[in-house]
């Protein structure tokens, strides 16, 4: 029997989801709480401890769902990409309603009330989640507002059920000189395989999260000679996207920025550390 991907299944000795019952070994096995992410942007670590680097990151208003809580930790897995891992309890809220608006700029300021000279609560990502009740105008600007009184620009967010942008390209582009981080998937650090995911979920399509996952699943796979705007380059644990037929962009920790690069010359300076592209993948059919 194959072993379930940690990653994508939860399961430990003592627990695990009620899914994998028959297909893992456990003391027990539930269903889980659903919640939601009640923080900015928060790192999903493979452990209960906050030395551990992060898998990825989940964004305000994601949904999750809660196997289990101990010691101010909660062991969940993402709905959008059934990634598993372990948040601080204080990360997550078991009451938080449907949310009706996703952020669709980089990211933008959630303020305290409807007026961009007062301060801001906090930085919210493309691609977080809010629920908005209602709507005002202050000198000229239209604020979205929501439940507990804090106001977001109105243009920067839109309805989750809206029609999308199909070109994800384009939205990956809006990234370029955005930090690099190791497991980032949000406006404030990403990752190569974040920019990925969360350009495609802008456009809503669904995709893995790690690069190896989106190279064995994302579309179809096709010749180098193929390669067209929208298409994928993989190398062992890189990924880049093609901007056109000599153009990437990709999240690089050569420059710890996102980047346009030459394809060709990009395919040079990586060769050293991750030897040649090994895979090529048309994600949108």
């Amino acid at each position: 029997m194959t072993t379930p991907d940690r990653r994508l299944n939860a399961y430990r000795a003592d627990l695990a989801e009620r899914r994998l019952e028959g297909q893992v070994e456990a003391t027990r096995f539930v269903d889980g709480t659903p919640a939601r992410i009640a923080v900015p942007v928060i790192g999903l670590r493979p452990k209960p401890d906050m030395t551990s680097g992060i898998d990825t990151e989940l964004l305000f208003g994601e949904a999750v769902t809660i196997f289990d809580r101990a010691d101010g930790w909660c062991w969940v897995k993402a709905v959008s990409d059934d990634y598993v891992g372990y948040l601080p309890d204080s990360a997550v809220s078991d009451g938080a309603l449907e949310p009706t608006h996703i952020v669709t700029v980089q990211r933008t300021f959630l303020y305290q009330e409807p007026e961009l000279r007062k301060p801001y609560k906090s930085i919210l990502s493309m691609g977080s989640r809010i629920r908005v009740v209602g709507a005002t105008e202050a000198r000229g600007n239209h604020y979205a507002m929501l439940e507990d009184g804090t106001a977001i620009f109105a243009k920067h967010v839109q309805p989750i059920d809206a029609s999308q942008d199909q070109d994800y390209v384009e939205i990956a582009a809006r990234f370029l000189e955005t930090p690099y981080l190791w497991g980032g998937r949000s406006g404030l650090g990403i990752d190569c395989s974040g920019l990925v995911q969360l350009s495609m979920l802008m456009t809503g399509r669904e995709a893995p999260r790690d690069t190896d996952m989106q190279a064995a699943r994302l579309g179809a796979p096709i010749d180098r000679a193929e390669l067209r705007r929208g298409d994928l380059v993989f190398w062992k644990g890189h990924v880049a996207v093609m901007e056109d037929t000599e153009t990437i962009i990709h999240a690089t920790g050569h420059t710890m920025t996102v980047v346009r690069e030459n394809f060709e010359e990009a395919v040079k300076r990586i060769g050293w550390l991750y030897e040649q592209p090994n895979g090529y993948r048309r994600p949108i059919i």
